[in-house]
């Protein structure tokens, strides 16, 4: 069985609150999980101490079983201190799309232009 530690949503509409969770990778986001782990409260400022929530201790334990966290959750997991921290390379992320690299070539034709006469 392939295990995640994960979040799983959950409050009302627009009121996100998540549990960080172990599951089954097949299960679905809000489905059946094995064990609650902590808690995350994206509302709350960053730097409260309730925002995040871990139980180190359990969290230990099923990395040490073969479970592989998700991307958000790895990144609370390095801010924690429990696992290393993973260095991240984009770098196509800052790139604009292809509509926005026409609009930009545009702009610079018809501020070009007016200088050009």
């Amino acid at each position: 069985m392939s295990m995640k530690i994960r979040l799983a949503r959950g409050g009302s509409k627009k009121r996100p609150f998540y549990a960080i969770v172990a599951a089954d990778s097949r299960m679905p986001r809000d489905g059946r999980f094995i064990e609650k782990l902590g808690t995350y409260n994206p509302l709350l400022a960053k730097d409260s101490e309730d925002r995040i929530r871990l139980n180190a201790e359990r969290i230990k334990h099923w990395l040490g079983h073969g479970a592989q966290p998700t991307d958000r959750v790895a990144r609370f997991l390095e801010a924690a201190g429990l696992i290393e921290k993973k260095v991240r390379n984009n770098p196509k992320a800052a790139v604009p799309g292809k509509a926005m690299a026409e609009r930009a070539k545009k702009k610079a034709a018809r501020a070009a232009a007016p200088a050009e006469e």
